[in-house]
């Protein structure tokens, strides 16, 4: 069968809205030596996305393919590729480049989506050493959602000083990273607190594993709620996604020498100039994503634990900007997936 010389795919014309994220169809080169080229079956979403399209993140390629999560079926490789053959099922690290080690500016400039062509398109090249299998129990749906979101949480939870059985672990919001970092601390024998404005999407994250529920809006002032909840110590990690409105009272809700995970923008807020940051020894770390290497070490414990994503809604490959706006509206618990084959 010959090689696709066409593909349907995406792009934002202009990151000024959704309306602006542009269908078309572009040429296809073959795969070069060292690279494979992947019939891509489903995109994921992320709020980077939504950063992406309406003009807020930096470093945007211009009319750049959006998307940086996919999971796909190999077509083709290159004449130097050893590893892989058609027909294998993959997914792809978020930063094609970021193979083990810390993340540098070279690095960063390989993320998909953004200062390179993304994922949502029907075909694409990847470098062979960017991809990874996925997990044999895993629908294309489910992988799909994995390479920012998933990645991220297991960065932010096994990091300098890696989650440990026991851990009280604080999740803020029902979002991808949040509900990701809660099945990995649940199934790390970690007890998780989780934070909703809503009570169904707080019974959800009870089915998931989390141990003890606060719905912000009925405790505004639900960092009290956490120190209540732990005798007083505070949480050890913190998935903060709140910015300027929760960093302080997740400074309050820590324990001392806790970690902060900062997922996101939090443009606005110095936290060096927070007196109980300071007092209590508080760590902050913000999280870029995270190493093939990483991925890999975070597959094994979802091979062995069996542990499935949250993938709230799909949508067609031809509803892109549905998905997105759905994305927008925040009525989703775990990840908005996007199916780019067709049955």
């Amino acid at each position: 069968m010959s090689l696709p010389s066409k593909t349907a795919e995406y792009y934002i014309a202009k990151p000024e809205g959704i309306e602006h994220l542009t269908f078309r169809e572009a040429p296809l080169a073959p795969p070069k030596s060292t690279e494979v080229l992947v019939k891509i079956h489903a995109v994921s979403l992320n709020y980077r996305d939504i950063a992406a399209v309406t003009g807020t993140y930096p470093g945007l390629k211009p009319e750049v393919v959006p998307c940086s999560d996919m999971a796909g079926e190999v077509i083709a490789v290159g004449s130097e590729v050893k590893d892989w053959k058609k027909g294998d099922r993959v997914t792809s690290n978020f930063c094609v480049d970021h193979l083990y080690g810390d993340v540098t500016k070279e690095i960063l400039d390989s993320a998909l989506g953004g200062p390179s062509d993304g994922t949502l398109t029907q075909y694409k090249n990847f470098p062979a050493h960017a991809l990874l299998r996925v997990p044999e129990y895993l629908t294309y749906e489910e992988t799909a959602t994995l390479p920012c979101a998933a990645v991220t949480a297991w960065n932010a939870l096994l990091g300098p000083v890696p989650l440990k059985g026991g851990d009280t672990v604080l999740v803020q919001g029902t979002g991808g990273v949040s509900i990701f970092a809660l099945q990995i601390a649940a199934a790390m024998g970690a007890t998780v607190i989780a934070t909703s404005s809503s009570n169904e999407k707080l019974q959800l994250a009870k089915k998931l594993g989390a141990t003890h529920l606060i719905n912000y809006k009925e405790h505004p002032d639900w960092d009290q709620q956490v120190l209540k909840l732990t005798g007083g110590r505070g949480a050890d990690h913190i998935i903060e996604i709140g910015g300027p409105g929760t960093l302080l009272k997740s400074i309050s809700a820590a324990r001392y020498a806790g970690w902060i995970h900062n997922i996101g923008f939090l443009a606005g807020v110095c936290v060096s100039h927070s007196p109980t940051s300071r007092k209590k020894g508080v760590t902050f770390r913000s999280i870029l994503i995270g190493s093939r290497t990483q991925f890999e070490d975070m597959n094994r414990l979802f091979v062995a634990r069996q542990i499935h994503p949250v993938v709230n809604k799909v949508f067609t490959f031809e509803q892109a900007q549905e998905a997105y706006q759905y994305l927008l509206s925040q009525k989703h618990v775990g990840k908005v997936v996007i199916k780019v084959a067709k049955d």
